[in-house]
């Protein structure tokens, strides 16, 4: 079997390290309205018929950005002993996260409208990495703990 491509094992390390306050960032950001002041800008909004400027911040821009990177580092890092069977653990798991997220995807566009789907298309980012980590950990404990 040809071998993945993978980022080294220590970029594993770095993802979980990262994703701690990345995910605290957004879930600040999006259950109490936090914002970092510094990444806050003005934006000047004119028309025909009106002038006017808002505050906006960039807060949840980096948090999604950092959850997303933090979330890959871990996903495609290297494992301590990278073998025939993990490759397979990752690639399974891998099509078990996307076929999930579809599923969860097409229930939803059923079922939900307006505003609402926004919301929920706006986590469909994360959802088949947050799967796929989830999935391919579990198999991976599942496969150690076996082989105990």
């Amino acid at each position: 079997m040809k071998k993945l491509p993978l980022l080294p094992h220590s970029f594993q390390k770095l993802g979980f390290v990262l994703l701690i306050p990345f995910l605290v960032l957004g879930i600040a950001n999006l259950g109490w309205d936090y914002d970092i002041p510094w990444l806050n800008y003005v934006v000047n909004k004119s028309g025909p018929n009106f002038s006017s400027s808002s505050t906006e911040s960039l807060t949840d821009e980096l948090a999604a950005v950092g959850n997303i990177v933090s979330m890959m580092l871990i996903a495609f890092s290297k494992e301590r002993t990278e073998d025939e069977a993990i490759q397979f653990f990752r690639l399974a798991s891998l099509q078990w996260a996307v076929i999930v997220n579809y599923i969860v995807l097409i229930v939803c566009i059923l079922a939900i409208y307006g505003l609402d789907f926004f919301t929920i298309m706006m986590y469909n980012m994360f959802t088949t990495l947050i799967i796929f980590n989830i999935r391919f950990r579990a198999v991976l404990f599942m496969h150690n703990r076996a082989a105990k």
